[in-house]
């Protein structure tokens, strides 16, 4: 155990934030710490980092135990360049190196008999120099810098000339480097492209240290976390796998809670109308056994009703206007802004009904091609034409397309006057908004809630070619579910900016990749397109190998080849054996699935349970056969 806690309570006033929180983890594992946003997450940061004082319960810390901690948007100001900077964090090693080398130069100017004694010190600091990393502190520095998407030619560039995003990149990078015992990191990927979020996958899987993450990036936390605390409703719970096992598993034991719920409130109201129907002989006896019965009722531990799972997304936007098949034509598209070149020689076309991602590292131009699209900007070179009865609805991340000064009702019904209330309120429902909660005054949402009203009302606008410029920003994992199948439901043409893999893999019909020359279309969603792009890679290197790695005897090629095919053989039994082993189990959590609708069995809370724990058993047993498909797979071939 690393870090524990025990019964930690928060409030603000009144205001109940956190109660009870409780869980522990283990060193060097990873750990997501979700729920919607306004669940407590970055409060409990601050609580362990410091930050911040709780009102009740125990933090425990193994010994020696250093955190670092990283809060949303945080940012560094200073005036040392960017390099200098970094280098604060190895301050320790840079004053040791400094005296090694004033003790070199003691060493030459003193006589024989003084030697000894510098050569021993000298020594020793050069052990210590060797083992705190000393020869690759500053290869380091660069490596984390250049991961998180800065250029070597910016290392010298000062820090309070930077964005704000940029500075808290810095402020990531600044705590990689000083590599505490937990990492407690408050949406790190904000401000980073894809290749960057990429990278910090890397670095998180193989960190030495623990590991706790807030995000919204699904894909992020599918890929690094072992482990899922969950803070809802104030309290929490753990569930021990990643983002993907905890989502299912939060489906099923909703359920289970709910059957355990409803079998404890049937049982509650017979026995209710036991004691009533004693009651009505007015016999001695009779009474004295109703009361028994009443309090043995009251001392039942009554199962607190669990929420509601949310309703899935079941309305089909379907524009007003339906636009021809061929909804864009891009040829040759160039930018540059002064000396500095975005992009040139971009050309693709769109079909009606196609989601498609643009994807590429920030700065490449993904935005201002959409402001080329949306006539804001003209392009340098080449041309593009809209298809017949093409109108366009754009999505901004800033959401300038609501009014602040509206209720949410007021801004769809002003907007789309035709439209009846019952029909605003439905469309509201589906993007979250119910009750009380369509009389809202706009300027008082959070950033998620504008983004969902701006969606709905671009959702019911004229456009059947949507242009969605970073659609998931500022939403929590529950309004980003929404979005996507309020999309995947929409049968209009969508072009979108998203840096969140997840949303493109359930999403995207094809993938574009923006770079400074030109676009690479891949036919898939972010999967495939990481298949085939790091297929493009291996077969590069593999022209790039020196000819002399290529030439061998054409004896040991044919020995090399029969030994492969005998391999190729090996590994193709053990893909088939798997697939047979995958098949079963799929076969038996079917069946699992389907006694667990029955009603002998989701009224017997002791049965069910039993069936769950063996679906659980099944399931973990088929991830494992995936995994190790997926592995057997990725050696076909090699």
């Amino acid at each position: 155990m690393i870090l524990a806690c025990k019964d930690i309570t928060k409030t603000f006033g009144t205001d109940i934030i956190l109660k009870n929180i409780t869980f522990q983890i283990e060193e060097k594992e990873k750990v997501a710490l979700v729920g919607v946003n306004g669940a407590g997450k970055s409060t409990l940061f601050k609580i362990l980092a410091g930050e911040l004082s709780y009102d009740g319960g125990e933090i425990f810390k193994a010994k020696d135990t250093t955190i670092g901690y990283l809060s949303q948007n945080m940012e560094i100001n200073t005036d040392n360049s960017i390099l200098d900077e970094m280098l604060t964090v190895f301050s320790e090693l840079i004053e040791l190196e400094a005296s090694i080398r004033l003790l070199e130069k003691e060493m030459s100017a003193h006589q024989r008999e003084n030697l000894s004694q510098l050569m021993n010190q000298y020594s020793l600091l050069q052990q210590e120099f060797e083992q705190k990393n000393g020869y690759g502190f500053r290869s380091q520095i660069k490596g984390v810098l250049k991961g998180l998407g800065f250029n070597e030619n910016e290392f010298n560039k000062p820090v309070n000339v930077l964005s704000g995003g940029q500075k808290t990149r810095l402020a990531l990078a600044k705590l990689l480097l000083s590599n505490p015992s937990v990492l407690l990191l408050d949406e790190p990927t904000n401000h980073l492209d894809i290749s960057a979020i990429e990278w910090l996958e890397d670095f998180l899987k193989s960190y030495s240290g623990t590991v706790m993450i807030i995000s919204h990036d699904r894909y992020f936390l599918d890929r690094i976390v072992s482990k899922v605390i969950e803070i809802e409703n104030t309290k929490s719970s753990v569930y021990n796998g990643n983002y993907s096992f905890y989502a299912k598993q939060k489906q099923i034991n909703r359920e289970i809670q709910m059957n355990h719920y409803l079998a404890q409130q049937k049982e509650i109201k017979r026995q209710e109308e036991v004691i009533q129907t004693l009651r009505s002989f007015n016999r001695e006896k009779s009474i004295k056994r109703a009361k028994s019965r009443e309090k043995a009722l009251e001392k039942i531990e009554r199962i607190e009703r669990p929420e509601a799972l949310p309703s899935s997304m079941k309305l089909t936007l379907k524009p007003k206007i339906q636009s021809g098949n061929d909804v864009l034509h891009v040829e040759n598209l160039s930018k540059s802004f002064g000396n500095h070149k975005l992009f040139e020689n971009v050309s693709f076309d769109l079909k009606r009904g196609e989601k498609i991602a643009l994807i590429g590292p920030n700065g490449v131009g993904k935005t201002t091609l959409f402001r080329i699209l949306l006539d804001q900007i003209a392009p340098d070179k080449g041309f593009f034409r809209l298809g017949t009865n093409v109108k366009i609805g754009y999505y901004d991340q800033e959401h300038q397309t609501i009014s602040s000064n509206k209720t949410i009702i007021d801004e769809i019904s002003d907007t789309y006057p035709n439209l009846t209330l019952g029909e605003i309120r439905n469309i509201l429902a589906a993007f979250l908004f119910t009750g009380d909660d369509v009389f809202k005054e706009i300027s008082s949402l959070s950033g998620g809630e504008k983004g969902r009203v701006a969606l709905a009302k671009i959702m019911l606008s004229e456009g059947n070619f949507l242009l969605l410029d970073e659609p998931t920003n500022h939403l929590d994992l529950l309004s980003k579910e929404v979005l996507e199948d309020a999309l995947n439901n929409y049968q209009g043409t969508v072009l979108y900016i998203s840096h969140d893999r997840y949303f493109i893999n359930r999403t995207a019909t094809k993938v574009l990749e923006l770079t400074p020359y030109g676009i690479k279309e891949y036919l898939g969603n972010y999967d495939y397109y990481i298949e085939k792009r790091n297929q493009i890679q291996f077969n590069s290197m593999e022209k790039e190998l020196p000819s002399a790695e290529k030439l061998s005897s054409s004896k040991e090629e044919w020995l090399k080849r029969k030994e492969e095919q005998a391999q190729q053989r090996k590994l193709q039994g053990s893909i088939e054996k798997i697939e047979n082993q995958i098949h079963e189990t799929e076969n038996q959590i079917e069946e699992i699935n389907q006694q667990l609708c029955l009603e002998e069995v989701y009224t017997n809370p002791e049965k069910s349970q039993e069936i769950l724990n063996m679906k659980t058993q099944l399931e973990e047993e088929l991830e494992r056969l995936y995994e190790q498909w997926e592995e057997l797979q990725s050696l076909v071939g090699i």
